[in-house]
C-alpha cells in the first residue's frame, strides 16, 4: 500500500496570476492523488472573498480594508503590467483565447477535488474579515493547523 502524498501551499499573494499558479499546482497535485491544503493568509484571502458585498457591522479600519481589497478572485490585479486595470483584462483575454481556466474556475475545481481551502483566522481578525464575507465550504484555522498539514508534506510552497 502506498503512502498518500501531501502538498501544502501558503497563498500570501493577492495577485491574480500568483493565485492562479497556486491553484494550478494544487489542482495538478490533487489529480495525482495528493492530499492538498491551500492556506490563505493576508492578501491571499481575497481569492476566497465573495463577489458581492455582505452587510456587516464593522469598525472604521475594518471598513477601509474591506473597501481597498478586491472582492473576489476575479477582481484581483496581476503582479506585473497592471496598467491601471488593463493588465488583468489582457491576461483574462489570453486565458479565454487559449481555453484555459480562469481563477474562479480553478477555485471551483479545487473544491470539487476536495482540496482543503483554509482561511487564516489571525489574518481575518487583523483585516476585519468575517466568515460571512468568504466562500461557503472553506475551513478556518491558524498557523498551528497549517504546520500540522505541512509537517507531513511532500511538497510545501509559499506563493
Amino acid at each position: 500500500m502506498t503512502e498518500t502524498k501531501k502538498t501544502t501551499i501558503v497563498l500570501f499573494s493577492g495577485e491574480y496570476d500568483k493565485a492562479m499558479a497556486a491553484y494550478i499546482i494544487a489542482n495538478g497535485a490533487a489529480a495525482y492523488d495528493h492530499e492538498v491544503t491551500i492556506f490563505h493568509t493576508f492578501w491571499g484571502l481575497n481569492a476566497l472573498r465573495k463577489d458581492e458585498q455582505v452587510a456587516l457591522k464593522k469598525g472604521f479600519l475594518e471598513k477601509m480594508f474591506g473597501k481597498m481589497m478586491p472582492r473576489g478572485a476575479d477582481k484581483m490585479g496581476i503582479s506585473k503590467m497592471n496598467f491601471a486595470g488593463m493588465g488583468p483584462k489582457m491576461i483574462k483575454h489570453v486565458i479565454k483565447k487559449h481555453n484555459a481556466m480562469t481563477l474562479p474556475q480553478l477555485i471551483e475545481l479545487a473544491e470539487e477535488q476536495d482540496i482543503k481551502l483554509v482561511a487564516c483566522t489571525m489574518t481575518m481578525d487583523l483585516l476585519g474579515l468575517q466568515q460571512e464575507e468568504l466562500l461557503e465550504g472553506i475551513e478556518y484555522a491558524g498557523v498551528a493547523a497549517y504546520l500540522g498539514d505541512a509537517q507531513d508534506g511532500n511538497v510545501n510552497l509559499f506563493i
